[in-house]
């Protein structure tokens, strides 16, 4: 990834931050908080792949129904508060951050086999 691209997705991921903090009763209930985790922008600059983490996780499909709606909107004030730094708005793809997720669901894993090491452990000693 280049210089130019690092720069860029800090950029959009901080921009996207404040309008979604401003923005966010158009977009979720009230007491959901939605989070830009990480911005990856094409090589061209073109399409910015957003990923979001949204807590409580039981809104996240009325998030992402809702930021689908508001696409549009959430680029044309994009593009009102970086006009004078880029030349073109990339198209925005919204996706759900689900590293949290996953790092549950190992770390779920990781204690399964800790405790049957455990259990085979105080098998063998008996």
């Amino acid at each position: 990834m280049s210089i130019r691209q690092e720069k860029f997705n800090k950029l959009l991921q901080k921009e996207l931050s404040d309008i979604f903090q401003r923005e966010s009763s158009s977009f979720a209930s009230k007491g959901t908080f939605i989070t830009i985790s990480g911005v990856k922008i094409s090589s061209d600059l073109s399409i910015a792949n957003v990923y979001i983490s949204v807590f409580p996780e039981n809104q996240r499909e009325n998030v992402m129904l809702n930021i689908e709606l508001y696409n549009k909107e959430i680029r044309k004030i994009l593009a009102q508060s970086i006009r004078n730094q880029v030349r073109v708005i990339p198209e925005l793809r919204f996706f759900i951050d689900d590293t949290q997720d996953y790092v549950q669901h190992i770390e779920k894993i990781f204690k399964k086999i800790h405790e049957e090491e455990k259990d085979k452990n105080d098998n063998t000693k008996d």
